[in-house]
C-alpha cells in the first residue's frame, strides 16, 4: 500500500469513528431522556438497555457516517491544498477514490455479516427490557402449520430457543395419521429434540384387521427439521424482525405454506442491498467535488453533500417501510435505486 493511501485511510477512519461515536451519544442519549422513567430499577438492565439501543442505533447512524466522514476528509484535503498537491504527484481520481471506497466498503461488509446474527434483534431485546424488565418473553399458545404438520406450544421461548407442552398433529389427505407429545423441546443443530415424547398412531380406517391405537413413548426424539424459534415467534407475533439466517429460513417457510414473501424479502435486501448506497455515493461524491476551494464555499458545498445523502437515505428507508406494507414490490423499491445509484457511481468513475 502506498503512502498517500494510507494517509487517506487514517484520515478517513478517525472521522468516521468519531462521527459514528458522537451519532450514537446522540441517538442514545435522546432515547434515554424520553424513556428514562419507563427504565427498570435494576442498573445490570439500565445498562444491557443503554447497550442494545446502542447496536440498534447502527442500522441508522453506520451508513451515514462512511458518507459524512468521507466529506470531512475530502473537504479538509481540499482546504488544506493537499488533495491538488496529489493530483500535481501524478495521482489520479480514480487511484483516489479507491483507498476510501474499499475502506467504507469493507466497513458496510462487516455491518451486513454482523446482522446474518443476533444483532438484529437488538431493538427486540432493548422493548423486552422496557417493557417485562427482562431480556427474553415467552410466548403462549402458538399453533401453527408446518407442511402437512400442525405445531401447538403451549410456551415458547426464542432466546433460550425451547418449548413445553409440545404437540405435533400429522395429517395426509385430510386424515389425521399421528400425534406426538411431549413435555419438552429444545431447537439443537436444525432439529427439535423432544423430550417426555408420547406418539400416538392412528389406524387407517381402510385396514378392517387394524389392532387399534398403537401408543409409543420415547425418552428422546427429534423433529421439525429447520423450524426456527425465532421465525415462530416472529410470524405469530406478526412482527418480522429477523436476523438475514431467519429470514431465508423463513422465506422457505412462507413459500412452502403459499403465503405472501414480500415483506421477507424485503427484511433481506434491505439488511443486504440498502447500506450499499453508502460506498456509492461516496464515488459519485469525490467525482464531482472540486479539486480547489477558490471559486467554491466548502462549508456550502460540505452542508449540500450532506442533505443530500440524508435525503437519499431517507427516500430508500421510505421505499423500504413502503415494501415492508406491500405497496411496492422489494425488487422496484430496494434493488432499483441501489442498482440506479451502482450505475451513476460506475459512470462517474470511468467516466468523470
Amino acid at each position: 500500500m502506498k503512502a498517500y493511501q494510507k494517509y487517506i485511510i487514517y484520515h478517513y477512519l478517525k472521522n468516521f469513528f468519531i462521527i459514528l461515536f458522537a451519532l450514537e451519544l446522540f441517538y442514545v442519549g435522546v432515547d434515554l431522556l424520553t424513556t428514562y422513567k419507563k427504565l427498570p430499577n435494576s442498573a445490570n438492565l439500565q445498562i444491557l438497555y443503554t447497550m442494545f439501543q446502542g447496536m440498534y442505533a447502527i442500522n441508522y447512524v453506520l451508513p451515514l457516517s462512511a458518507v459524512f466522514s468521507m466529506i470531512i476528509t475530502v473537504t479538509a484535503m481540499i482546504k488544506s491544498n493537499e488533495l491538488v498537491s496529489l493530483y500535481a504527484f501524478g495521482v489520479s481520481k480514480q487511484s483516489f477514490i479507491k483507498p476510501m471506497f474499499l475502506t467504507a466498503l469493507s466497513i458496510i461488509l462487516v455491518y451486513i455479516s454482523l446482522t446474518f446474527s443476533s444483532f438484529s434483534y437488538a431493538r427486540e431485546y432493548s422493548n423486552n427490557i422496557l417493557r417485562f424488565s427482562q431480556i427474553s418473553t415467552s410466548t403462549r399458545d402458538l399453533f401453527l402449520k408446518n407442511g402437512n404438520k400442525y405445531i401447538y406450544f403451549k410456551k415458547l421461548d426464542p432466546i433460550k430457543k425451547e418449548a413445553n407442552g409440545i404437540k405435533i398433529f400429522k395429517v395426509l389427505n385430510r386424515d389425521l395419521v399421528s400425534v406426538i407429545s411431549a413435555k419438552k423441546g429444545y431447537y439443537k443443530e436444525k432439529n427439535w429434540v423432544l423430550y417426555g415424547v408420547e406418539k400416538i398412531i392412528k389406524p387407517k380406517a381402510t385396514v378392517l384387521d387394524n389392532k387399534g391405537l398403537v401408543v409409543q413413548k420415547f425418552a428422546k426424539l427429534e423433529d421439525l427439521k429447520d423450524f426456527r424459534p425465532k421465525i415462530i415467534d416472529n410470524i405469530y407475533k406478526g412482527k418480522f424482525n429477523l436476523s438475514i439466517l431467519d429470514a431465508i429460513d423463513a422465506l422457505k417457510f412462507y413459500d412452502a405454506q403459499g403465503l405472501d414473501t414480500s415483506r421477507i424479502k424485503t427484511i433481506i435486501f434491505s439488511q443486504i442491498f440498502l447500506p450499499l448506497f453508502a460506498p456509492l455515493l461516496i464515488i459519485i461524491f469525490i467525482a464531482k467535488i472540486p479539486i480547489i476551494s477558490r471559486y467554491y464555499n466548502l462549508t456550502i458545498l460540505s452542508f449540500t453533500l450532506s442533505f443530500i445523502a440524508v435525503i437519499v437515505w431517507g427516500i430508500l428507508f421510505l421505499l423500504s417501510k413502503l415494501a415492508m406494507n406491500s405497496v411496492i414490490m422489494p425488487e422496484l423499491a430496494i434493488m432499483a435505486p441501489i442498482f440506479l445509484l451502482g450505475v451513476s457511481a460506475f459512470y462517474s468513475y470511468f467516466k468523470e
